[in-house]
Parts: structure tokens; C-alpha cells; sequence
């Protein structure tokens, strides 16, 4: 043992003596090369991370004073008074030629103004391209010149353990670098909300990075860094990312439509475990499986059936039913896609066109004053989406755009079912439900083929 200790001392120094370089007179000098470092790829991609400020306004703790409508109009009090606040988080330019920058939808959401800080301190208000809380991104644009952007990398290829760096502005101190390696992928349930399949990472993210940049160590943008677990809402080595693919497959889709427009292909799923695998008689270990497949739907029209299991879709990998909800809920409607399955002992390739969401056509909805610029009409009894609910419910038939009901999360086509984890079935019940909610209310809603939990406050 001993003697293998000498060898390796003796092979070390001598590594150590061929990397430092020596002076004219024989002095050895430090040689910050022959150090490692991940220096080069940060300040390659620095200049693309900005900070972001925002202004919201937050109504002010009740009052008993202010439900007085005599002390009010004396005092020529708002209905609601409000107070100003400022909160801040990070964002990334993903295209210098037209500004665009990538943040999450929490870091800007219900914004008055947003305000982005370039890495050499040049500030501009932002332009909010676009939202979508479902993934919870966000498009912001700033007309500037000699930007920097950083390139799209390919979150699909990330293998967990390879090495990350996330950059953004932690608390608000300013830029900050911190390191990591990917700790697991396709993470799911950590919203109630979302079409997620986030990447986490134990590099650290505090408050304030919501927004920035998860890199590898090319440079690329693999993620955009979103979430974080901890007692105390700092970092304790998990944080969480939303993939590059995700975001700018949101992107895309925001810049075209100014939202994301999800459709429907007509099935239930859950995740694939061992018991199901043997229940459906596959040796698949991972997959959706799909539990129900509803009539009329392009998964009906296309062959697919109850005990099928989904493992790829367009030629890539299908982890989870979070996984395929996550990109199927990124396809336009009327694309086709390609599936493979699992069906017993077989595999089989499926094609199949995403169609739009189930809408009752031509009719005008009522708007509610509760929430500005949505509209809703009852189900009607006997009707295919009575069925599927099993009861009634409403069908949102219009948003107004840039609204607060826009904001928040509301899109044409979705079918409100519940308040709170209370049932809905008439507006009058969704009335009463949110009129009695006092610091805010959950609405549950079925978009496309998926159950979405809205939060408004």
C-alpha cells in the first residue's frame, strides 16, 4: 500500500511540475490555465441574463373601516384601496434581433410595470408579448440594440449528473453564479396548475432566480430556472428548472398566437407502473398508459384504446403521463403527430391529428363581474360534456385579452367544474363560491384532455 502511495504522490508532483510554467531566472509562476475553472462559459453567458423589476398592485389588509361606505366616501377611499409593491426576478434573451426575453409567468404576473436590467445597467421597460401559467413562462420584449442572446441548447439530451450552471438575481443582490449537476428529470406535481416535466438540479436557486438561466457547459440554454423546495423558501439543494424544449416550445407559440393554444386528443392516462404492466400484459417499465379513450376523439379515430401504453411520441421518449401531457399540451392544434405504443406483446405506430378543444359553437356567454373579461354558459343536461363531467359545469366561451381573468389564466374552451374542490354547475353556484372567497380562490377546470387548477388572488 505504501509503496503504491510513493507512485502516486511521485506521478502527481510530476503532473504538477509539467503545468506550472517557470520564470526567465527559474522562479515558478501561478498560471491561473492550469487551473480549472468554469470562468469562459460565464462570461460567455452572462451578458444574456438580466434582472427584472416589476410593479404590482396588492390590495391592503381588510380594514373594518373600509367596509364602512360612509367612511369611504368621506375620505374618497377606493372600493378595494390598494398599496404599490415591487418585487424582482431574473429573465434570459433568447433573440438579440427582436429583444425577446424569457422569465417565468409568477415572476411577471398581474405586472403594471416591468422593467428589465441589461448586465451593463441599461434599463427598459419590457412589453409583456405573452403568458402561459400552465408552464408557468412568460415572453417579455425590449427594444434595444447590442444585445446578447443565448442559444437554445437541447433539453431532451440532458442526462442526470451532467454538469449545470444556473445564473440569475437571488434576493435581489444582483448577478449571481452558482453550480450544480442535473439531480433528475421529468418532475412532476409540484403545481397544482401545470403541464410539467421539470428538470431539477442541486445547484442553487434562491428567490429572485425565478427566471434565470439554467445552462450546460457549452453554453446553451437548457432550462429556465423556476421553482424551489425549502423550509424556509431558500435553497437547500433542490430547485427546479422548466426544460429549453418546454420554453421555447411556448415561446414559439406565444410570438405567433400571443398565448398557447391547446387542443385535445381524447384519452385518459396515468403513469405506467409494474402492476399495470402486468395488468396490460407489456414489458414496458415506463410509458403513459392510457385508461380511458373518449368517443368521438382523434384517439378513438386513430385506433388507440383503453390498455395501450404510450412510450414515444414524435420519436421521443415518453417518461410519464406528465411528460406526454407536457408536450402534447405544446402542440398546435390541428398538428399530427406520431405515437408509439405498447399494445400486449406488440409495438405499433399510431398517427393522429390534435384537434381543438370541445366548445358549445355560436353561443355567447355571460360575462361575470366578479372576474373582468371572462365569459361562461352553463352545460346543458344530456350534453357529451354533462357526460364527461358527470354533472354540470360552465364552458368559458370568451377571454378578453390582457384582462385580469386573461391573466390569471383563463382560456376559451375551458370547462369550470369546481371552487375550492366544490362543485360547480351553475353561475350561480360559481358566483356564491368565489363572492365568499376572502384572500382568494382555486378554480378547477378540464383544458383539453387535461385537469388544470387555476389560483387567483
Amino acid at each position: 500500500m505504501s509503496r503504491f502511495l510513493g507512485l502516486y504522490l511521485i506521478v502527481l508532483m510530476s503532473a504538477w511540475t509539467l503545468t506550472v510554467p517557470h520564470a526567465a531566472h527559474g522562479q515558478p509562476q501561478p498560471s491561473s490555465r492550469a487551473l480549472p475553472t468554469l470562468a469562459p462559459v460565464v462570461s460567455k453567458v452572462t451578458p444574456a441574463v438580466v434582472n427584472i423589476s416589476v410593479i404590482t398592485r396588492s390590495p391592503i389588509e381588510d380594514n373594518p373601516l373600509f367596509q364602512d361606505p360612509f367612511f369611504r366616501r368621506f375620505f374618497n377611499l377606493p372600493d378595494r384601496p390598494q398599496r404599490q409593491e415591487q418585487s424582482v426576478g431574473s429573465g434570459v434573451i433568447v433573440d438579440a434581433a427582436r429583444g425577446y426575453v424569457l422569465t417565468n409567468n409568477h415572476v411577471v404576473r398581474e405586472a403594471e410595470k416591468i422593467i428589465v436590467i441589461l448586465e451593463d445597467r441599461r434599463q427598459f421597460e419590457a412589453k409583456l408579448v405573452g403568458t402561459d401559467p400552465g408552464t408557468d413562462v412568460a415572453v417579455l420584449q425590449i427594444q434595444a440594440q447590442g444585445l446578447s442572446a443565448l442559444p437554445f441548447g437541447d433539453s431532451d439530451q440532458l442526462e442526470i449528473g451532467d454538469y449545470v450552471i444556473a445564473i440569475g438575481n437571488p434576493f435581489g443582490i444582483g448577478q449571481t453564479v452558482t453550480s450544480g449537476i442535473v439531480s433528475a428529470l421529468g418532475r412532476t406535481g409540484l403545481t397544482p396548475e401545470g403541464y410539467e416535466d421539470f428538470i431539477q438540479t442541486d445547484a442553487s436557486i434562491n428567490p429572485g432566480n425565478s427566471g434565470g438561466a439554467l445552462v450546460n457547459l457549452r453554453g446553451e440554454l437548457i432550462g429556465i430556472n423556476s421553482a424551489i423546495i425549502g423550509p424556509s423558501g431558500g435553497n437547500v439543494g433542490i430547485g427546479f428548472a422548466v426544460p429549453s424544449n418546454m420554453a421555447r416550445g411556448v415561446m414559439s407559440q406565444i410570438t405567433r398566437f400571443g398565448e398557447v393554444r391547446r387542443g385535445r386528443l381524447g384519452i385518459t392516462m396515468t403513469d405506467l407502473t409494474p402492476a399495470l404492466a402486468r395488468e396490460f400484459g407489456v414489458s414496458a417499465r415506463t410509458g403513459a398508459a392510457i385508461t380511458a379513450v373518449q368517443p368521438g376523439s382523434p384517439a378513438e379515430k386513430a385506433g388507440l384504446r383503453k390498455h395501450d401504453v404510450i412510450l414515444a411520441l414524435n420519436g421521443r421518449p415518453i417518461r410519464s403521463s406528465g411528460s406526454l401531457r407536457a408536450r402534447l399540451g405544446l402542440t398546435p392544434v390541428g398538428e399530427e403527430i406520431e405515437l408509439r405504443i405498447a399494445r400486449g406483446d406488440d409495438e405499433l405506430t399510431i398517427r393522429t391529428r390534435i384537434a381543438a378543444p370541445q366548445a358549445l359553437a355560436g353561443v355567447e356567454g355571460r360575462v361575470l363581474q366578479q372576474l373582468p373579461g371572462l365569459a361562461v354558459v352553463e352545460i346543458e343536461r344530456g350534453s357529451p360534456l354533462f357526460e364527461r363531467l358527470q354533472g354540470g359545469g360552465l364552458v368559458v366561451t370568451a377571454v378578453k385579452r390582457g384582462s385580469r381573468a386573461h391573466q390569471v389564466g383563463f382560456r376559451q374552451g375551458d370547462i369550470i367544474y369546481a371552487v375550492n374542490r366544490r362543485r360547480v354547475q351553475t353561475i350561480a353556484d360559481f358566483q356564491g363560491l368565489i363572492g365568499r372567497a376572502r384572500n382568494g380562490f382555486a378554480v378547477s377546470l378540464l383544458r383539453g384532455d387535461f385537469q388544470v387548477t387555476i389560483i387567483v388572488r
